[in-house]
């Protein structure tokens, strides 16, 4: 170890003592740098790995600073904890989804998988009801309208007609003079008659009367005449109106014409409690409106909407829905709704 320049003999015996305590100044200098926290020796727990369990247990606050509002559970948004993520943005009906995601349509649809309770058969069917018809609507014979003129009687056979109903045991059936029948508009339509002597009688017209029958002319058969006068009578002055029936069949049913294909179709409503004023077919550009003949069917010339959904209104503006009736030609296929009573 090198020291300063030499020192004079008279003064070596203090010379000789400052290494020594330089010595032990560097010893003690070691000691306190060994001792030291952070110094790399015995003091490992509290050094940086110490400093990183500590971020791990509060990763969102940083030292010296207070935790945000964000991290309480008071500033969490509410649908965090009352929605289910998943289900709810899937749409998949599990029960734990159907009361927070769409209350209504928990409401609409009871069971899980979404189906009615009742199955129906091959028709599936809605009705809406609208307000009432208008008179062109209601065409010439209109709901509370009373009508005058005279009442003759034909031999009505088998009950069918002009309306293309078919045969019917039920023979309280008139036949409507050509221009009130108006195409058949009149078809299906329940009458009371009422005449001069007070009687009267409740008819369903099936059937057209052609000229010379008068408007205001009713045809009825026999047995409907019957009710009113003696047969011998001939002519008999009445006045009638436009019922909507309590005894219509439970259901309305639909009925495609003979011949009728996807590519040609006559579609007849048959069982209706009110007369029908329009029949609509749906097609991929929307509802159509088919043209009425006289014999009673509603006509697609080039198959729009043959097979697809049906809608029919009546006289008042009722509309009804139809779907699931298929292209079978000359049969009867009940829809399982009705005309509602007026």
């Amino acid at each position: 170890m090198k020291h300063a320049a030499p020192q004079s003999n008279n003064r070596r015996g203090l010379v000789m003592g400052i290494p020594l305590a330089l010595v032990a100044v560097g010893v003690l200098v070691c000691l306190a740098f060994a001792l030291l926290p952070g110094s790399g020796g015995g003091g490992t727990d509290a050094g940086v790995p110490a400093a990183a369990s500590v971020a791990a247990t509060e990763p969102s606050t940083p030292p010296g600073s207070t935790a945000p509002a964000a991290a309480t559970p008071s500033a969490a948004p509410p649908s965090v904890t009352t929605s289910p993520p998943p289900p709810s943005a899937t749409g998949t009906p599990s029960p734990s989804a159907t009361p927070t995601s769409r209350p209504s349509a928990a409401t609409a649809t009871p069971s899980p998988s979404a189906t009615p309770a009742t199955p129906s058969p091959s028709a599936a069917t809605t009705s809406t009801r609208t307000a009432p018809a208008t008179a062109s609507l209601a065409g010439r014979i209109k709901p509370g309208a009373s009508y005058q003129g005279v009442a003759t009687s034909y031999d009505a056979t088998d009950g069918n007609g002009a309306c293309s109903f078919g045969p019917s045991g039920d023979l309280m059936i008139a036949a409507m003079n050509h221009t009130d029948y108006e195409s058949s508009k009149a078809c299906g339509a329940s009458v009371l008659v009422r005449a001069a002597n007070g009687a009267s009688i409740t008819v369903r017209v099936v059937n057209e009367c052609p000229l010379p029958c008068a408007p205001g002319q009713l045809d009825l058969s026999h047995e409907a005449f019957a009710k009113l006068a003696e047969l011998s009578v001939g002519r008999l002055p009445i006045t009638w109106t436009l019922l909507s029936p309590g005894t219509a069949p439970d259901t309305m049913s639909i009925r495609y014409k003979t011949g009728s294909t996807q590519w040609w179709c006559g579609i007849q409503a048959i069982g209706h409690r009110n007369p029908v004023a329009a029949l609509e077919v749906r097609t991929a550009d929307g509802w159509r409106q088919l043209s009425r003949t006289d014999y009673n069917y509603f006509l697609s010339p080039d198959g729009s909407g043959c097979g697809g959904p049906i809608r029919v209104t009546d006289v008042y503006g009722e509309q009804l829905t139809v779907d699931g009736i298929t292209v079978k030609p000359d049969a009867a296929q009940p829809t399982r709704v009705q005309f509602a009573r007026h």
